[in-house]
């Protein structure tokens, strides 16, 4: 699969209304310009290693996806020198201690619970999109 722009943020989600939530927030406070959406496990890593060249700046990664887990998508990104320095966000409704010591015992770099309320949802998105997008200073690769 040949991406021609760029991709600022790769959202692996399988919640439309998650989806549709996280692009609203993300558009509302102008972030970003190129966000790539894809709703499972399998899709992600094809994205991922399909692109190579043209890696995402940032990956928000559900944890609960069809075909192939979050934490399974996070591992494969992790344990591969080529993907290993792209920032991955759990974004997930998962508050169970065992998944939040899993995703960062396999190199996540941030984990964030899903606030249920719109309003904290959209702001957390906010953050993350200026945090990662704006602030965070990427190695060069």
């Amino acid at each position: 699969m040949m991406i021609e722009k760029p991709v600022d943020i790769l959202l692996v989600e399988d919640n439309p209304d998650d989806v549709e939530l996280t692009l609203h927030a993300l558009k509302k406070h102008h972030l970003v310009n190129h966000i790539q959406v894809v709703r499972d496990g399998v899709e992600a890593l094809d994205f991922i290693f399909g692109s190579l060249g043209n890696s995402p700046k940032v990956i928000l990664l559900d944890l609960k996806l069809p075909k192939v887990d979050g934490l399974q998508v996070l591992q494969r990104i992790k344990s591969d020198p080529r993907t290993r320095s792209i920032p991955v966000v759990m974004l997930t409704s998962s508050h169970e201690e065992r998944d939040v010591i899993e995703s960062y015992r396999l190199g996540v770099n941030s984990y964030i619970v899903k606030p249920v309320d719109f309003g904290q949802f959209a702001e957390a998105v906010r953050q993350i999109g200026l945090y990662w997008l704006l602030l965070n200073w990427p190695p060069e690769l």
